[in-house]
């Protein structure tokens, strides 16, 4: 691995960059750009500050992290409703892990600027004639006329974001977090009756538990947290430019000596695709020079040797939970490579977070044409996960889902609502890659909440 020169905001101009975008007016997009490096920041320095304290003790095995949201966010899905219905499973999610795991959760959502998609060609072929793929909301529009990279959608994305996650901020400190409201727990997808009564066993046993809080007087009115959460937001860096136009030089809040340090002010949490993560690309150099805390993506392509010189590269202070691996291998080839990447990071001073992502690695192309991923394949590849990490005297850290709060979508086979691939063309909705629903995503936390009670008894 060759020495690594001195970090500046634009080194990685000098590197080769990966998923890039071209815009045909030049002008144009500097000038955008421009525009959005004198906009005020999305986050606070404070803020990410306080996340990476939470991912410490993820680290440390004290909470776990639950990460999840769209694919790819549209620009349509900045509205009331359908930010309200994603917060509102997450917290769901969070509450039944917290439940089942006797453990605090760290809540990171995918959304608040989740809003660019790598592809693995940038054109593809649309009834015999070729267009540029659709690269997300940010890039270009999913319909066929409106495929040309735009650099307004830039702008566009901020202020989208902005304005998802003013509303997110109001949502929680108006009470919408409040554990008192935990209602609308509605089983009635489950068809499995002996499932449904085990799902209802725990909800149950959460209502007493803050029945119970109430009553010996250590409920909402004595005890503010249980009003309100922390909540961050995440997306990928994929598009340099942009990332870098709200990457600012801000004091380190943590630092007694007020020594200046760069943040990614756009988010809390960014992290690097399973395409991007190129040891001398342009986005590890990036990514190597921010304090946010960081993801990166691992699949079977990553050799053991390859991700021991990437942290090597993003984490050469050995800095406690600031690397998140999230794995995506997919059910049938977890236990070939994961072991072997535990191996590999145990054999050095990393003191990473391992999250698994069982979606990227499981979508395959149903009968009728449509792509999607089977739910019990995505419960199998967790369950290995908490397997193998236990068997290496590891700990599985978090989940990395990518789900919505919608109901009723039919975009993943599979779960206690037994949706079938002729189901799926019922209420398809995503332009890119399928997505649990409300309820599968309600039904794979109850199942990881057994898991991780199974292994918080064993403990005990």
């Amino acid at each position: 691995m060759e020495e690594l020169n001195q970090w500046s905001l634009y080194s990685w101009k000098n590197k080769e960059i990966v998923q890039n975008v071209v815009y045909k007016d030049k002008k144009k997009y500097e000038s955008i750009l421009e525009k959005l490096d004198v906009l005020p920041p999305l986050v606070h320095q404070d803020e990410i500050e306080k996340l990476k304290e939470q991912l410490r003790e993820v680290a440390e095995n004290k909470r776990f992290l639950l990460q999840g949201g769209d694919c790819a966010e549209l620009f349509e899905y900045c509205n009331k409703d359908n930010i309200e219905n994603q917060l509102k499973i997450l917290l769901k999610q969070s509450l039944i892990l917290i439940w089942g795991g006797r453990t605090s959760v760290v809540r990171i959502g995918r959304m608040a600027g989740q809003y660019a998609k790598p592809r693995s060609s940038p054109v593809e072929i649309i009834d015999g004639k070729e267009y540029p793929s659709y690269r997300g909301d940010i890039v270009n529009g999913y319909e066929i006329d409106d495929r040309e990279p735009n650099p307004d959608r830039l702008l566009q994305s901020y202020f989208h974001s902005s304005a998802t996650l003013n509303y997110i901020r109001s949502l929680i400190n108006t009470g919408f977090a409040d554990l008192h409201k935990a209602e609308h727990w509605n089983l009635s997808h489950i068809r499995n009756q002996t499932l449904r009564e085990e799902h209802e066993a725990i909800i149950d046993q959460l209502r007493t538990s803050l029945e119970f809080l109430n009553i010996v007087g250590i409920g909402k009115n004595s005890n503010p947290s249980l009003e309100t959460i922390d909540f961050f937001v995440s997306h990928e860096g994929l598009l340099l430019d942009y990332e870098s136009q709200f990457t600012k030089k801000v004091v380190d809040p943590t630092d007694s000596n007020k020594t200046e340090k760069w943040y990614n002010l756009g988010t809390h949490f960014l992290w690097i695709g399973d395409r991007t993560r190129q040891l001398n690309g342009a986005h590890v150099e990036y990514f190597r020079g921010i304090q946010n805390p960081i993801g990166i993506k691992v699949g079977p392509s990553m050799k053991p040797q390859e991700l021991i010189d990437l942290l090597d590269i993003v984490d050469p202070n050995f800095e406690l939970g600031k690397v998140t691996l999230i794995t995506r291998y997919g059910f049938d080839k977890i236990e070939q490579y994961l072991p072997d990447h535990i191996k590999a990071v145990q054999s050095t001073k990393h003191r990473i977070i391992w999250c698994c992502d069982p979606m990227h690695g499981n979508t395959v192309k149903s009968s009728i044409g449509l792509k999607t991923r089977n739910f019990d394949n995505i419960l199998g590849e967790l369950k290995k996960a908490f397997e193998i990490h236990k068997s290496l005297n590891s700990n599985l850290n978090g989940v990395h889902f990518e789900m919505t709060g919608e109901k009723g979508v039919t975009e993943c086979i599979g779960g206690s609502m037994q949706i079938t691939e002729k189901d799926l063309k019922k209420n398809y909705q995503t332009n890119c890659d399928p997505r649990l629903n409300y309820e599968q995503s309600l039904d794979i936390s109850l199942l990881i909440a057994q898991l991780l009670r199974a292994e918080s008894n064993k403990k005990n």
